[in-house]
């Protein structure tokens, strides 16, 4: 979540995301990590949780409710702290709370499978999910117009306009392949349960399979990722640049593997975080939907206040839809980047008390709502 931040910072600094600078390059790059995380341990999250719960049928209803309401969050709340605007009829947005929200609805039917099953959904769903690449996209003849719309829902992603005058919705992220990974994270909460020695084991199996796949199909560059290193038209990317430049949206493959191979290897060593530091990450960690609420709007104030200090007034820029379908940043506008982390840094030092307030009220003195905040 710490590292969320440095993305959505960015968003409003007007820096690409990427470029044949490494420092801009990695300045987007390290943020890929963040949503297969979310997603998968997501999956975990709710094993764990239907562990704790008196049935499977409470886990379920408490997915499609949770579901449900990450869904509204994003539609509502989350757009107008995005765009500081109330121009409902111009954009609506389906970002990441979006793909999560619609991913728990369905992981509330998918738990009722055997556990070797829902496995097998997950695990084949990431990896078999770029036989899309050889399939006609949603602008092209083959798929009928009436279908486009759920193609990019479902897998496609990109602005869908509802009805002739309605708003466009901005699907930033589609359901597949993340709904494999979260039934992957969900099948993994078994790991997790394991005694300590044997699930670290696990983890560094896992992780280093991860990534030694994802190696050799990088390197092959034959399937799981249609962004093709050695033949692509990026040429102003540097070799390996464009060797670990993955598609994102959708997830490829190839993206799924170098995010989360890393991910899961270190999390024994996440396990362990102690100190000072560790209590400090944690706390984050304690209420992340808490947290996700307060950041959006926070960075985007703090941009305002870089306008007015910078510029001598609020850019309009900065009421814009983000962030999927904003125009580009005004000429002079754009951040350096010790500016963007700069803010980077005093937004996660801000949002570090009322996240410890509101860690210890869940704790101590917890309402009935704050289950699904």
């Amino acid at each position: 979540m710490i590292l969320m931040a440095i993305d959505h910072v960015r968003v409003y600094a007007g820096v690409p995301a990427g470029g044949p600078v490494p420092s801009v390059f990695f300045t987007r790059w390290i943020t890929n990590f963040v949503a297969p995380a979310f997603a998968f341990l997501s999956g975990t999250s709710a094993y764990l949780l239907g562990q704790k719960l008196a049935s499977k049928r409470a886990l379920s209803q408490y997915l499609v409710t949770r579901g449900l309401v990450l869904v509204l969050l994003e539609l509502t709340i989350i757009r107008v702290c995005w765009t500081f605007n109330f121009h409902f009829n111009e954009y609506l947005l389906a970002g990441v709370i979006w793909m999560l929200g619609w991913c728990m609805v369905l992981m509330g039917a998918i738990i009722w499978l055997p556990m070797s099953a829902i496995a097998a959904f997950g695990v084949g769903m990431m990896f078999l999910h770029n036989l899309m690449d050889f399939v006609a996209r949603p602008e092209n003849d083959a798929v009928p117009g009436a279908l486009a719309p759920l193609w990019q829902i479902l897998y496609f992603g990109g602005p869908i306009q509802l009805g002739d005058s309605g708003p466009a919705l901005a699907v930033l992220y589609s359901i597949v392949p993340w709904i494999g990974v979260m039934a992957a994270g969900y099948a993994f909460g078994a790991v997790m349960t394991m005694e300590r020695d044997r699930r670290d084991k696990m983890c560094v199996a896992i992780g280093l399979g991860a990534i030694v796949m994802f190696f050799l199909l990088r390197t092959l560059d034959v399937y799981g990722d249609p962004r093709h290193w050695h033949t692509t038209g990026e040429t102003q990317l540097p070799t390996f640049l464009r060797y670990i430049a993955t598609t994102k949206y959708p997830a490829s493959l190839q993206f799924l593997l170098m995010t989360l191979g890393p991910t899961i290897l270190l999390m024994p060593l996440f396990d362990r975080a102690r100190g000072k530091i560790g209590e400090f990450v944690a706390t984050f960690g304690r209420v992340p939907m808490f947290y996700y609420l307060l950041h959006i709007p926070l960075i985007h104030f703090a941009a305002v206040l870089v306008s007015l200090a910078r510029e001598g007034n609020i850019d309009p820029w900065l009421f814009a839809n983000h962030p999927m379908m904003s125009p580009p940043p005004p000429d002079g506008y754009v951040w350096s980047l010790a500016l963007l982390y700069l803010v980077w840094a005093i937004v996660i030092g801000t949002l570090y008390w009322p996240c410890r307030w509101y860690a210890h009220r869940k704790a101590t003195n917890r309402a009935g709502w704050m289950k699904y905040i």
